[in-house]
């Protein structure tokens, strides 16, 4: 063997070592933010970052534990962390954790610049929705902290509908055409392009709280499971950051600032929406053009700023006001899944939601 060859074996034994050590010191998280969307888990996750003892990363809704339910559409960035192709065509009741080493390994080393006495965590909203994620998260890290926000179902759907409507996920604005829908997007008719999940825009399955709160408790002792009610956060932001802090450990007295984050807007022009979501992805021959062409002039953080500010300005407005009759219709249907829930938690959602008024 020649001095090169064996100088270049000895590096990528090096690198092979040093490799495998930083594997070695990898942590699993010590606390998961399970959902629900639009229940303030956005707005939590900006707040828990910026507790020195925390530690989460740049990446929310990894979707580690639920690649069963994770959308994949044209144009969109993936994230760092992919399942295995066979895990997606697996029934949601037994998929399997995506428990390669490759796979496990990048998805620990998300949390790899996190200090040793730090709490490291992460957020995806749709853990709590998923039937498996429990479970796969319990085998990885049965000593881990979960959080779940709850919200009152009429405006969460609401508000989730919103949300579909401005990521694309929903082509259907009026939210009770989107909800009368159900029956034919159960059979798979009459999807949006950019769904690729059918399951997404079947609306009312999503309230199925008791059911969903069943699986992490079954999966973990009750004191690591923290149930949050997203009003509960909105009438004092503090108290329900203190009772987080207290539940992961961390001290309560670093002062953490109140955020605003994934706030409902209302799509004001379809138009402008869909050609700002082209120029951003780069789709068809003038936008890349176009796209090209801005790049040579702006930094990336640049174009997002006025990406951003774009779509707020042009693309999105103020939501209108609920549709009161449809919000009762709604309050109608899920009153016997709120009194439930207020049963399997020991606590009053029935009148904190007002559904003691409805007949």
């Amino acid at each position: 063997m020649t001095a090169p060859t064996e100088a270049k074996s000895l590096v990528r034994a090096t690198r092979a070592r040093e490799s495998q050590a930083r594997e070695s010191q990898l942590r699993v998280p010590d606390f998961f933010i399970v959902g629900h969307p639009k229940c303030g888990t956005s707005a939590l996750f900006e707040m828990l970052r910026r507790h020195p003892e925390i530690y989460m990363p740049d990446v929310k809704e990894t979707w580690f534990f639920a690649p069963e339910l994770r959308r994949t559409r044209p144009g969109e960035r993936e994230h760092a962390v992919q399942p295995q192709p066979a895990e997606r065509a697996e029934p949601v009741e037994r998929a399997p954790l995506a428990d390669t080493n490759r796979s496990l390994q990048q998805y620990l080393s998300l949390f790899a610049d996190a200090r040793p006495d730090q709490r490291i965590g992460e957020a995806t909203p749709s853990y709590l929705r998923s039937h498996a994620a429990a479970q796969r998260i319990a085998s990885v890290a049965p000593q881990a902290r979960i959080v779940a926000l709850l919200r009152e179902p009429a405006s969460f759907l609401r508000s989730l509908h919103l949300q579909f409507v401005q990521t694309r996920v929903e082509t259907e604005t009026d939210l009770r055409k989107a909800l009368a829908l159900e029956r034919d997007r159960r059979q798979g008719k009459r999807m949006p392009a950019h769904s690729a999940q059918q399951r997404d825009l079947i609306y009312s399955d999503i309230i199925r709280y008791v059911g969903q709160l069943e699986r992490y408790y079954a999966a973990f002792p009750p004191e690591q499971v923290l149930v949050l009610v997203y009003e509960d956060f909105r009438a004092d932001n503090q108290a329900t950051v203190r009772a987080v802090l207290r539940h992961l450990g961390v001290s309560e007295t670093v002062r953490i600032d109140a955020v605003e984050a994934n706030q409902s807007v209302r799509v004001r022009s379809r138009r402008a929406h869909e050609l700002m979501h082209s120029i951003s992805v780069g789709r068809g021959p003038a936008s890349r053009t176009a796209k090209a062409g801005v790049k040579l002039f702006t930094s990336r953080r640049l174009r997002r700023q006025a990406l951003r500010v774009a779509r707020r300005k042009v693309a999105f407005t103020e939501p209108d006001p609920a549709d009161e009759e449809l919000m009762i219709e709604l309050r109608r249907r899920f009153k016997s899944e709120v009194f439930a829930a207020s049963e399997y938690l020991g606590r009053d959602l029935v009148s904190l939601w007002g559904y003691d008024g409805i007949e």
